[in-house]
């Protein structure tokens, strides 16, 4: 501190000293210029002061005004200020309630990431949807499709399909809930929405986020249809809506499976799965994908990458592969795609009529998934003996939710018998979700694409 005394002491001096005393010329005539020179210089000096104060004073005020248009309190909106208060809740119902904490809290977050409000067009790179940005360049995973693989991936590696190969027949409720997908894709269709946009939101009725997401990056990306329409972009209204319903499966499925079960048909006992084979776990991936992907040849990237990841698992040989799989790979993508999932809900881009419509449509699918797998499980007892009916209450967990829909089915007969455990069978029509749903976007994508 006294240095900076000092020195600012000495030029202060200094200038003093060539004010005062300013340069002398010889002669009479040469002191008399001389003069006159420092009247008028004193007269500029005068003048170039005034202007500079008052050139510094409005660049002050640009520089603050300046500052002030690049902040997020002048651009923003009330659409910002509602998308923030979602993310929020998002965040308090993970924290406080555990809905899914491991996609609420990442959307939750990418969601208030996503609503800062700034300057748009001016350069700044930072928006997700600012070509160069680091944001932009994440979201490139979920634009081009690379993160559901990579889920699935993990999801293979992580999934017993044990109680699918001893109890083939569940095979068919994991079929009969993607009644959702279809009624679904009507009812865009009716609301107006083209078909490759009314195939990306029916999706949403199978409860399978990653698989929404990869067909809504095919179909509804701004990709041109057959009429050389160009749809607009609905990625982030349908991953939202998908996993925000997802979370929800506690909430919303359970009136529903009430309603169309008695309690008698709710206390039904099922047999205890059968011991399946070390061989016939290995055998099942290689069937599997050879089968499903010669019917829809368009889910091959989900579907090969789920029985690459169940192979990985059931091999024997390859437990460091599938631990990487379904722990650290699994992790990583499911914090990116969330992170940017939930930013791209800028609320400029998010806060449509069509998004609404969107939120709409997907509790319908998730309700008609629900009903659709319960019904069947009650038109299959119709035609099964008695000793090998199902509890209609499984029947729900064909919704692909892994595994909180078989949870659910567990929670439900716990409440009708605390002593019947449906876990395990819920866990066959929930699994056969998974590859239902991945197989209705193969055949969709085959029509639209």
């Amino acid at each position: 501190m006294k240095k900076a005394i000092t020195i600012f002491g000495a030029i202060l001096i200094l200038a003093s000293i060539s004010w005062i005393f300013p340069e002398q010329k010889s002669g009479l005539a040469g002191q008399t210029a001389t003069a006159t020179t420092a009247t008028t210089a004193q007269s500029v000096q005068a003048q170039s002061a005034g202007d500079e104060t008052i050139s510094f004073t409005q660049s002050a005020k640009n520089g603050i005004k300046r500052f002030w248009s690049y902040s997020g309190f002048y651009n923003a909106s009330y659409k910002h200020l509602l998308m923030i208060v979602v993310g929020l809740i998002f965040v308090f119902l993970a924290i406080k309630f555990e809905y899914e904490p491991l996609l609420l809290i990442p959307i939750g977050m990418g969601i208030l990431i996503g609503n800062i409000p700034f300057l748009l067009n001016h350069g700044l790179g930072i928006g997700i949807y600012e070509k160069g940005s680091v944001l932009n360049y994440l979201y490139f995973g979920v634009t081009a499709g690379v993160y559901p693989p990579l889920i699935f991936l993990g999801i293979g590696a992580m999934t017993d399909f044990s109680y699918l190969i001893s109890n083939p027949k569940t095979l068919l409720l994991g079929a009969a809930a993607q009644v959702g997908i279809f009624a679904t894709l009507i009812g865009a269709l009716y609301l107006g929405f083209t078909p490759p946009e009314a195939a990306a939101i029916g999706i949403i009725g199978g409860a399978d986020g990653p698989t929404a997401i990869f067909t809504a990056a095919k179909l509804a990306n701004g990709i041109k249809d057959w009429h050389g329409v160009v749809t607009s972009n609905l990625i982030g209204p349908i991953a939202i809506a998908a996993y925000s319903y997802m979370a929800l499966v506690p909430i919303i499925q359970p009136p529903v499976m009430r309603l169309l079960t008695t309690k008698k048909e709710r206390v039904i006992r099922m047999k205890a799965p059968r011991q399946v084979s070390r061989l016939e776990k290995i055998i099942f991936p290689i069937i599997g994908l050879l089968l499903t992907c010669f019917i829809a040849p368009s889910a091959l990237p989900l579907l090969g990458m789920l029985f690459f990841g169940n192979l990985l698992r059931e091999s024997g040989v390859t437990r460091r592969l599938a631990e990487t799989a379904r722990n650290s790979l699994l992790d990583i993508v499911t914090i990116l795609i969330g992170l940017t999932v939930g930013a791209s809900t800028q609320a400029d881009v998010f806060l449509t009529p069509k998004s609404i419509m969107i939120f709409g449509l997907g509790a319908f699918s998730f309700m008609v998934a629900t009903a659709s797998g319960v019904l069947f499980a009650k038109l299959m007892n119709l035609f099964l003996k008695p000793e090998n009916r199902v509890n209609p209450l499984i029947g729900s967990a064909g919704v692909s939710a892994v595994p909180d829909s078989a949870r659910v089915s567990q929670m439900e007969g716990l409440k009708s018998d605390p002593t019947n455990h449906l876990l395990m069978h819920a866990m066959g029509p929930n699994v056969a979700g998974v590859i239902g749903s991945a197989v209705a976007a193969g055949i969709l994508l085959s029509f639209l694409l």
